[in-house]
């Protein structure tokens, strides 16, 4: 949610007050989705675990048992690798909106003529990009 970040910009006609300058996107969805899945995929192995130690016997008899947890295995695998990518896409989409270079230009107080803006730093993202990973 990009759009609740305000950026203070200084407005070099009045010295008095400084201008907001909010980022555009809303890339929660990818992220929220990521994590959800996470939380029901440790949940789901917790449960899983719980029933391999504890209930053994219930599962070594059942023929059905070991088959329903194959294929909810194979599905939280699949929604896994839809989830890392939708993350991944999201965290792109991320980068480019906070690009010093995209900041720099949706400021209208560095348009001006003889005015030079320079980024002071440039955001951390290697947490971010191992998350992907």
């Amino acid at each position: 949610r990009l759009y609740q970040i305000p950026f203070g910009m200084p407005n070099c006609e009045d010295e008095s007050e400084a201008r907001t300058l909010y980022l555009v996107g809303d890339f929660s969805a990818p992220a929220e989705f990521f994590v959800t899945l996470g939380v029901f995929s440790f949940l789901y192995s917790m449960a899983a675990l719980v029933l391999y130690l504890r209930f053994h016997s219930l599962y070594t008899e059942n023929t059905k048992l070991p088959f329903t947890d194959f294929c909810v295995t194979v599905c939280f695998a699949f929604f896994w690798l839809v989830a890392a990518a939708a993350w991944g896409k999201g965290l792109s989409d991320v980068k480019a909106a906070t690009r010093p270079s995209a900041l720099i230009s949706a400021m209208g107080v560095c348009q001006g003529d003889g005015v030079v803006c320079n980024a002071g730093t440039t955001p951390a993202m290697g947490l971010a990009n191992i998350s992907v990973v």
